[in-house]
C-alpha cells in the first residue's frame, strides 16, 4: 500500500498602497514582476499559458496559468524546475498552486496570497521565500524601489 502525503497551504494577507489595476500589473507583466522577484520572467497570462520565472541562480519556478480575472483573481500552478543530474526540488513544476485575490481597500488594495498543495516541510521553506518576496511586491507596486534582491547575490 502506498503512502499518502498530506498537503497544506500557506496564506498571507497584505495591504498595498496602489489600486488593484496597478498591483495586477506587477503580477502579470514580466518586466514589473522582475522588480520584486526574479532575474527574468516569462508569462503568458491566459488560462493554459506558461508561467516561468528565474528567481535566483539555479532556481526556476515554472507552471501554468489556470484562472486570469483582471484585476481581481489570478491562479497558476507553480513548482521548481530541476537542474542537473540527480537534483530534485519540490514541489515539481506545476506541483502546487498559487491563488491571488485582489480587492479594493480604501485608496489601496487588499491582497490575499495562498500557496496550496504543499507538504508541511514545503510550507516552512516556501513561507520563508514568500515572506522575503511579498514585502518587495508591496514596495514596488506601491511606487517604491525595493532595490536589488540580496538573494541574487547569495545573501539568503
Amino acid at each position: 500500500m502506498g503512502s499518502v502525503t498530506e498537503t497544506t497551504a500557506m496564506v498571507r494577507e497584505l495591504e498595498i498602497a496602489a489600486s488593484p489595476e496597478t498591483v495586477w500589473g506587477f503580477l502579470v507583466d514580466p518586466a514589473k514582476a522582475e522588480r520584486w522577484m526574479g532575474q527574468s520572467c516569462t508569462f503568458d497570462a491566459r488560462p493554459g499559458g506558461e508561467y516561468r520565472c528565474d528567481v535566483v541562480p539555479g532556481h526556476v519556478a515554472v507552471g501554468s496559468f489556470v484562472e486570469v480575472e483582471p484585476p481581481r483573481r489570478l491562479v497558476f500552478t507553480w513548482g521548481w524546475e530541476t537542474r542537473g543530474e540527480g537534483k530534485s526540488s519540490t514541489p515539481a513544476p506545476g506541483g502546487s498552486t498559487i491563488e491571488i485575490e485582489l480587492e479594493p481597500s480604501g485608496e489601496g488594495t487588499s491582497l490575499r496570497f495562498t500557496h496550496r498543495d504543499l507538504t508541511s516541510e514545503e510550507v516552512a521553506s516556501h513561507g520563508r521565500g514568500w515572506d522575503h518576496y511579498l514585502p518587495r511586491l508591496v514596495e514596488a507596486a506601491g511606487g517604491g524601489d525595493p532595490g536589488r534582491d540580496p538573494w541574487l547575490d547569495g545573501q539568503m
